[in-house]
């Protein structure tokens, strides 16, 4: 089927996951997907950060599982159309790095 979300192969893990690590985003233990967590000044910071991530994530229809507590935010991505990490993840995981600086 055209377009399906496929799985990230072998090359391309064996290319993308080391600068995944070298960004701090970690490989969850007994599932496909990458975890990262974010801390922040104070509350409104996170908000804001988890804000723009949302605003992203709904423009990419790929949403994360997060968990948010005053100023720390943790975030795993994995795509649960194909049941594990894609591209979709990686790119997302790129726009959130980006966000977490602004």
């Amino acid at each position: 089927m055209a377009g399906k979300i496929q799985t990230l192969t072998m090359e391309e893990r064996e290319h993308i996951l080391p600068m995944m690590r070298n960004a701090q985003w970690v490989e969850v233990v007994g599932r496909d997907a990458i975890y990262k967590e974010f801390l922040f000044k104070d509350f409104n910071q996170a908000f804001g950060f988890m804000s723009r991530v949302a605003l992203q994530a709904e423009k990419m229809d790929h949403h994360p599982e997060w968990f948010n507590v005053y100023n720390k935010v943790q975030i795993t991505l994995s795509t649960h159309e194909c049941g594990g990490l894609s591209q979709r993840d990686i790119t997302l995981a790129t726009f959130i790095d980006q966000a977490s600086v602004l």
